[in-house]
């Protein structure tokens, strides 16, 4: 049975290769595409991707995993039209990177663990060609909160890191203290901005330390909390136009009885 489905995915990424050569070659959008202007459509799936994931749609995720698939054998298409790469390249890289980074399944190294496993791989990274910084491999296009996790999840990698949770929480509370010390606290003006931008960065990087520590991806749970939000402000606007009422001539008192409906809704 396994040998059977295996065929079937071969014939079917054989089937997707097949298309997008026709349609590279047939169709008037498909010819003009170039990586440039395929890079944002990639960004905008790959988020189209993580929605459908925290929203468990499995249909969703097969479908999008699907429009990401696709732009992998665009680009390769475009790279072996340019004589850099094709896909086989593609893939036989990551596969010989992936023996490389194994060495505990394709070696004689010992992992007992997943924390192992990454310490290894941040250390094979390091002496592979062209890093020659642990941070080196942390895209600089990141959003800063997902950047926050890569810096983080590197440095500990390489054993850069607090020992014990009660000791990051320790930071997270020093970092408050130092930004509540640029506010004037009477009426909650700032008294140097700047200086309160960069403590206040310095209390999220510590926030997103301690959520590694017990567990939460704080990029999930912030988007979690928006979509908390919208679901409940939608639920004000609806509520409020069917009573004849008009948001922006509401004060805050008659909005938040809606809101607190909101939060009784599952």
């Amino acid at each position: 049975m396994n040998d059977i489905r295996r065929k079937e995915k071969l014939k079917a990424f054989d089937r997707l290769l097949t298309i997008m050569d026709e349609l590279r070659e047939q169709c008037p959008w498909d010819k003009k595409q170039t990586l440039e202007s395929l890079r944002h459509l990639t960004v905008e799936e790959t988020y189209e991707l993580s929605d459908a994931i925290l929203e468990g749609d499995m249909e969703t995720i097969k479908k999008e995993l699907g429009d990401l698939m696709l732009h992998n054998v665009f680009y390769a298409r475009i790279g072996s039209e340019q004589q850099a790469f094709d896909m086989a390249d593609v893939i036989n890289g990551v596969c010989e990177k992936l023996i490389h980074r194994h060495p505990h399944i394709y070696g004689d190294v010992v992992a007992k663990d997943d924390k192992a496993v990454k310490e290894n791989w941040e250390k094979i990274k390091l002496k592979e060609k062209g890093n020659t910084s642990v941070l080196g491999g942390v895209p600089k296009a990141l959003p800063a909160l997902v950047k926050a996790i890569r810096i983080q999840d590197k440095a500990r990698g390489v054993g850069f890191d607090w020992e014990r949770p009660e000791q990051v929480w320790e930071k997270v509370e020093e970092e408050l203290g130092e930004f509540k010390m640029e506010l004037n606290t009477a009426n909650l003006e700032l008294v140097d901005k700047q200086k309160a931008m960069n403590e206040f960065g310095d209390l999220l990087f510590s926030l997103v330390n301690f959520s590694r520590f017990i567990d939460i991806d704080p990029e999930e749970a912030l988007e979690r909390t928006n979509k908390k939000f919208i679901k409940r402000f939608t639920y004000l606007e609806e509520q409020a136009k069917k009573d004849g009422k008009i948001l922006g001539e509401m004060d805050l008192a008659e909005m938040d009885v809606y809101w607190e409906q909101a939060k009784s809704l599952k």
